[in-house]
């Protein structure tokens, strides 16, 4: 196993898994104050293409060289991911969570409606370039784009009914 390929997935596998920890105690905090969970079938789909995704990365990854343009390219998205945290602070989830506050409308959010998608869009395709893997990232930026299609609409859905409450 190379040292930079070591790390990078180290890195991915402590981010990934404290973001689930941090996500597990935002959503049990909404949850107790009155918020509602809506579409919660796919979300299992979610966590075992991501879950996949890591896997693969680690198997093939760990005895390659990195590469320093998409490690960079890396890095700035991580300053998107943390700017996205920080915006949404305690309503950040990995899952779709209603509650009867206004929607989050400073930091990416004044632009798109949607940035933590784009931001996952564009990891799952570079992550893997890091370390060479293009069929990787192709293969599960297929994947992620049909299971995008069944999260956006769930979660617009969500957003059109709260509207019109």
């Amino acid at each position: 196993m190379t040292i930079g390929a070591s790390l990078f997935i180290a890195f991915l596998v402590v981010q990934r898994l404290s973001e689930l920890l941090i996500a597990r105690r935002n959503t049990s905090a909404l949850l107790a104050a009155g918020a509602r969970e809506v579409g919660a079938g796919h979300y299992p789909a979610i966590v075992a293409l991501h879950a996949a995704w890591l896997v693969c990365i680690v198997v093939f990854g760990y005895d390659e060289q990195v590469r320093g343009i998409w490690l960079v390219l890396f890095a700035i998205l991580q300053a998107l991911r943390l700017w996205i945290l920080m915006s949404l602070g305690s309503r950040w989830t990995t899952r779709i969570i209603v509650t009867d506050t206004p929607l989050v409308r400073r930091g990416p959010y004044r632009w798109i409606n949607h940035p933590n998608y784009v931001l996952v869009v564009l990891e799952i395709a570079i992550a893997p370039m890091v370390l060479g893997l293009w069929q990787i990232a192709l293969a599960f930026s297929a994947l992620n784009a049909l299971m995008l299609t069944i999260r956006i609409r769930s979660e617009n859905a969500a957003l059109a009914a709260m509207r019109s409450a």
